[in-house]
């Protein structure tokens, strides 16, 4: 009798409790999902990115120190690595959290271009 009255009720179409739970899961299944397109590697290492970013320009005059910089293309890494070594510790650290996360922001590329470049496996 109650596959009777899950049938009629099918038909006037109202939700049953199987659509009901079908509809309560499938929104926990696009919340997640959105979820992890947020809380993606890649999304972090392009907010770290930027962040380092804004908080070097916001410590550093950088337009002085790429002025400053020298012809010799043969000098420019002791120049930087100068440059890094007599700055604060805070332009330091946003420096290296800059790098690391551009570091894991080029391997998050590269690895979602990579099943572009592997060849098909023909059957």
């Amino acid at each position: 009798m109650t596959n009777n009255i899950m049938i009629e009720n099918t038909e006037r179409g109202e939700r049953t409790s199987e659509s009901n739970i079908e509809h309560i899961v499938m929104r926990r299944v696009r919340i997640i999902r959105i979820l992890a397109l947020i809380i993606s590697t890649a999304t972090l290492a392009v907010l770290t990115t930027v962040a380092g970013l804004w908080g070097i320009g916001k410590e550093v005059w950088v337009a002085q120190v790429l002025q400053n910089d020298p012809d010799n293309i043969f000098e420019l890494p002791w120049f930087y690595l100068g440059a890094f070594w007599h700055t604060s510790i805070v332009v330091q650290m946003l420096i290296l959290l800059t790098l690391v996360s551009f570091i894991f922001l080029v391997r998050e590329f590269v690895r979602f271009l990579a099943p572009f470049f592997t060849p098909a496996h023909s059957q």
